[in-house]
């Protein structure tokens, strides 16, 4: 299973969120491109980049940043936040993001998910942000209608092939994840799921990594590592079956 650091980016800067609320921001570096060297070195194989900006405006607000944390580390980066259209799609992949995560655009525009997916096969993960069991979009200011069960029906139908599966009420809570929603939308699709949200102590990585022949291949983890909760080098041996 593979541990993956989160770095959400908002006025340029290293920040968390709790439950996706702006009001509710904690600054932890003015230096992302630090902090992504930091992961790197201290042995993480992924990043997470969120563009916090672009989720809630709609287009990407720190690409530039983004781009840099890129060129400045050897690891693979998967980007999220205001990516709407193909161009941008586009853009991010021609300059080295490893992939890309739709989520309001690809809810939205059901056209666009097909065609990118098309054109681009596993460099596009679509996010699944779900407030009790529905699909939020818009930064998670908005709850759709749309079922999550249903909507995971529809992504395999357009060739979606992974997913990051967010419950916003966890996110940056330190309250644990959602293994009970994990487990079952994992074994309703048969898609590969990057598990996202109130991860809090080793003990909860060791649950999810017992959800791998569902096919949840990750994790991802933000605020249990920037408060210390534990090491990166603790939650990479923890995966890893030892003690």
């Amino acid at each position: 299973m593979l541990i993956i650091p989160a770095i959400d980016l908002r006025d340029g800067r290293c920040v968390r969120l709790f439950q996706g609320r702006l009001d509710r921001e904690t600054v932890y570096s003015s230096d992302p491109v630090a902090v992504a060297r930091g992961w790197e070195e201290q042995g993480a194989e992924w990043l997470h980049v969120v563009d916090l900006d672009g989720a809630f405006s709609g287009r990407p607000r720190n690409d530039q940043v983004v781009l840099e944390i890129v060129s400045s580390i050897g690891i693979p980066v998967q980007v999220g936040g205001g990516i709407r259209n193909l161009d941008t799609v586009k853009y991010y992949l021609d300059q080295g993001v490893a992939r890309v995560i739709l989520g309001t655009g690809a809810v939205a525009d059901p056209a666009f998910l097909r065609e990118a997916t098309a054109l681009y096969g596993d460099r596009i993960v679509v996010g699944v942000d779900c407030r009790d069991g529905r699909v939020c979009v818009d930064g998670w200011e908005r709850t759709a209608t749309r079922d999550g069960l249903e909507y995971l029906e529809e992504l395999v139908r357009q060739g979606v092939r992974r997913i990051v599966l967010t419950d916003v009420k966890r996110d940056g809570t330190l309250e644990g994840p959602n293994l009970d929603q994990i487990e079952r939308f994992a074994a309703h699709a048969g898609l590969k799921v990057v598990a996202s949200g109130g991860v809090s102590r080793l003990e909860d990585l060791r649950a999810l990594k017992r959800l791998e022949s569902l096919g949840v291949d990750s994790v991802i983890i933000g605020k249990a590592l920037y408060a210390g909760a534990f090491a990166l080098a603790d939650a990479l041996r923890a995966v890893e079956g030892e003690e």
